[in-house]
């Protein structure tokens, strides 16, 4: 079942093989978070299975890091926290690109 282009705007869908991947409230899902996701299945569920605005968290995490190296091991904690259940990346005070409502 396709997801109307309206409904799949507000969540930034990413078409990924057939599969589609949502991203956050303000940020859009970067090509290198949707690559480490889409390799790990445990990862992917996880990241299905919590709210816009938490997959925004993670996503605005990964891209305020200044170093690549920074940016991977984000990535690679993306994963390992998703894997381990958690909801929100571990000491990340929000991300400053939206308001307290979760709004853009």
């Amino acid at each position: 079942m396709a997801i109307p282009a309206r409904v799949a705007s507000l969540v930034n869908l990413t078409q990924v093989s057939g599969n589609q991947v949502p991203g956050g409230v303000v940020h859009k899902l970067p090509a290198d978070l949707r690559e480490a996701l889409t390799a790990n299945s445990t990862a992917l569920a996880a990241w299905k299975d919590i709210t816009p605005l938490a997959r925004n968290e993670f996503i605005c995490w990964v891209e305020d890091a200044k170093q690549a190296a920074t940016r991977q091991r984000r990535i690679r904690r993306t994963q390992e926290e998703l894997e381990e259940g958690q909801r929100r990346p571990c000491c990340w005070p929000g991300c400053k690109h939206r308001e307290r409502t979760g709004k853009p």
